[in-house]
């Protein structure tokens, strides 16, 4: 619309065509000569400020108002004449877009630096986007906008970069331990962020909406070294992990062809075999050594095993077992020292009542066919 007209009143509106437009002021280069019964028509998802002799004068709602000024049409420029025809009396009207701006992107320019307690100090990426709403249109204009002809999306983007990024920086120093348990918490750091940006963003007439954590980059060898502990977290076995490493190598290898692969599974070929029989070798049963004691002829100390002094030759003494309890007693024993039972006596065995099978003396399950002995 044209503000210089000089017989007619003006009708003052705007149509935002981006999408991105935040504000937008009429007119927009200088300011103009809005006269005396102008038209402004305002929808229902903008705001309007109109801005008289450089002071705020009130904020306009949806529909239609007429603008009061002291230019009167036909008169202003005869009145103007000592300011070479241009009236001193100036005007603005400053569309404000209410509507929720979405998807506006953030993100770290430089790595953040985050003390892990388990990983060490690790620098971090992270991106996201939010939705944000123009609340307070005049403290708006007043604070961010100023006497921009137009202002959109971008002039906001740099902003909440910066202070997202401080303020993400600060919450994950406060509720995050370690990146191990960074999985399931994106939605409930999102709402934390988001609840620390209200007030700053409120100072400037802005509402957030939504704020989303998209991801959380850690560098490529702290992220490999957390999936290395996933999958070992899952085998619960350092042997299994490098053989399923060794595995995956030698199927990489032959998707990948030609003599290199070839020869690196074929090399891969001839480990497995004993790689798959040292995992199905049956482990050695730990037993419990027997416990040192002195020799009788120089008493010095003998290793349990040791059936002979190593310091004077003489012969150790070998225990038997009670064929009763099981303990250890001497050799020229006659009664066990544990149960009391005399050394030569034999147990009577126990017999299975259900398959008549011959079991050790106070035997519980029956050996032969599995039953309980009552």
């Amino acid at each position: 619309m044209g503000t210089d007209n000089l017989f007619f009143l003006e009708v003052i509106e705007w149509h935002d065509t981006t999408g991105r437009e935040m504000v937008h002021r009429i007119p927009e280069k200088g300011s103009g000569e809005i006269k005396w019964g102008a038209q402004l028509i305002i929808r229902e998802s903008q705001a309007g400020v109109f801005f008289y002799n450089g002071q705020a004068c009130d904020v306009f709602g949806p529909g239609r108002h007429t603008l009061k000024t002291a230019n009167i049409p036909m008169l202003t420029k005869l009145l103007a004449a000592p300011w070479g025809a241009t009236s001193p009396l100036r005007a603005e009207v400053y569309f404000v877009n209410m509507k929720v701006f979405t998807d506006l992107k953030w993100g770290t320019r430089d790595p953040v630096a985050f003390k892990d307690a388990e990983l060490g100090l690790v620098r971090l990426r992270a991106h996201g986007v939010c939705n944000v709403q123009v609340v307070q249109p005049l403290l708006f204009v007043n604070t961010l906008v100023g006497t921009l002809g137009r202002f959109d999306t971008e002039g906001i983007e740099e902003y909440l970069k910066d202070v997202i990024v401080s303020r993400f920086n600060d919450l994950l120093g406060e509720q995050l331990d370690s990146l191990l348990s960074l999985p399931g918490r994106y939605e409930e750091l999102s709402a934390g962020l988001q609840e620390r940006l209200r007030e700053d963003l409120s100072r400037f007439g802005l509402g957030l909406r939504q704020l989303y954590i998209t991801s959380i980059t850690p560098p490529p060898e702290v992220q490999k070294s957390i999936d290395d502990r996933s999958r070992l977290s899952v085998i619960k076995d350092l042997d299994s992990l490098i053989k399923m490493k060794a595995a995956a190598a030698m199927e990489k290898a032959a998707e990948t062809g030609g003599e290199a692969g070839a020869g690196l599974g074929m090399g891969m070929g001839f480990m497995m075999p004993a790689m798959f029989a040292e995992s199905i070798r049956p482990q050695p049963a730990t037993t419990s050594a027997k416990p040192d004691s002195r020799c009788p002829g120089c008493d010095r100390p003998v290793r349990g095993e040791e059936r002979f002094c190593a310091f004077c030759g003489q012969q150790q003494l070998v225990f038997t077992k009670c064929a009763h309890c099981g303990e250890d007693m001497l050799p020229f024993a006659r009664f066990c020292p544990h149960c009391g039972h005399p050394a030569t006596e034999k147990p009577t065995p126990t017999t299975c009542p259900h398959c008549k099978a011959e079991n050790l003396p106070h035997a519980s399950f029956c050996n032969q066919c599995g039953e309980k002995i009552d």
